[in-house]
């Protein structure tokens, strides 16, 4: 083995216990629990912190990605001083995200350990793309896997601040995917050929024609379908109505509030996927057992939320009213699809 080879072997393997040690940090941001006391906590002061531990590493990933781009190979004594100050970077990124306390709020953790633990993938998947790669050749590769970790750094720029704006961001992101779940299925229902009309259009020739049964709504399919609108419908309104009050009204500073932020978004986190699996059993051929399961779990979602929201301190006089309102509706839609879901059956 000439000096070149017996360098280029020591360099990887100084990657490899690098990409290692990288591994661990990420498995504890992950998957640890955080720190229970917030004594002097400050949160600018966090965010500041955490910005320069963010820039560090972003730093420290472009200068491993140069270092691996042309000969010569990095010596052994180069390559670990690099290996050192990457994963210093790394047990620094990782101190400072643990300074949040629990008492900030879970939501904005959970956006701030998701965003953490991206960037460390991406210097993760740097790494492994240098060992598996020439070690002395910038590839394509390597340059999105730099990139991915410049973009993954970015984001940090663009997390919510405190909890209050976390629930908003949850908020708005569940308000539109329920949004496009309603529009699709509004969509399905006024083309008159059906949802799957285009696909079986397109019969092979000689084949016996397969009939629209089961692509096609009945006019009971449609009322019943009508009145699982209303519900997802009351669910659109509930998040719109929720999110403006979260943005009047929410506190982030007084810990019984964000306490209230965390449990309205857990809430409020399985109203999208509720909507969803209603909208999915509402294509033809109805299964009307399962419709009726479907849309009376998200009744009970739906009842679960406005009344997180009614005992919270987002709901004032104005708040109470739409409150009430929608546990009317809730009510009434529910009614109404049993009673059309029941019917001759």
């Amino acid at each position: 083995m000439d000096a070149q080879d017996n360098v280029a072997q020591n360099v990887g393997l100084t990657l490899r216990n690098l990409l290692n040690s990288v591994q661990c940090v990420t498995a504890r941001v992950r998957d640890g629990e955080p720190n229970e006391r917030d004594g002097d906590f400050n949160l600018s002061n966090f965010w500041d912190t955490l910005s320069q531990a963010v820039k560090a590493v972003s730093q420290e990933a472009t200068k491993v990605s140069l270092a691996f781009s042309k000969p010569p190979l990095p010596s052994q004594q180069d390559g670990e001083q690099l290996a050192d100050s990457v994963l210093k970077s790394v047990l620094s990124l990782a101190t400072v995200y643990y300074w949040l306390p629990k008492s900030q709020g879970v939501s904005l953790r959970r956006y701030i350990r998701d965003a953490a633990v991206q960037v460390l993938e991406g210097l993760m998947q740097l790494l492994e793309v240098i060992l598996w790669s020439p070690l002395q050749s910038l590839t394509q590769e390597q340059l999105r896997s730099t990139g991915g970790v410049w973009s993954a750094c970015d984001r940090f720029t663009h997390l919510p601040q405190d909890n209050k704006a976390a629930a908003v961001m949850v908020l708005t992101g569940q308000s539109g995917i329920v949004k496009d779940a309603i529009e699709e299925l509004e969509q399905a229902l006024s083309e008159a050929h059906g949802p799957f009309g285009d696909i079986l259009d397109d019969e092979e020739d000689g084949e016996e024609p397969r009939g629209d049964r089961d692509t096609r709504w009945s006019e009971r399919d449609r009322r019943a379908v009508a009145a699982c609108q209303g519900m997802m419908k009351a669910a659109a309104a509930c998040l719109r109505k929720t999110t403006a009050a979260v943005r009047t009204r929410g506190d982030a500073h007084a810990p019984q509030s964000v306490a209230q932020l965390d449990d309205l978004v857990d809430g409020i986190n399985g109203i999208s996927p509720g909507v969803d699996d209603l909208a999915l059993c509402l294509y033809p051929p109805l299964d009307y057992n399962s419709v009726d399961s479907h849309v009376t779990k998200l009744a009970a979602l739906l009842k679960k939320v406005l009344a997180i929201i009614g005992s919270s301190h987002i709901c004032g006089e104005a708040e109470l009213t739409w409150v009430q309102f929608l546990n009317g509706a809730v009510d009434h839609n529910l009614q109404k699809a049993k009673d059309l879901l029941r019917l001759d059956s």
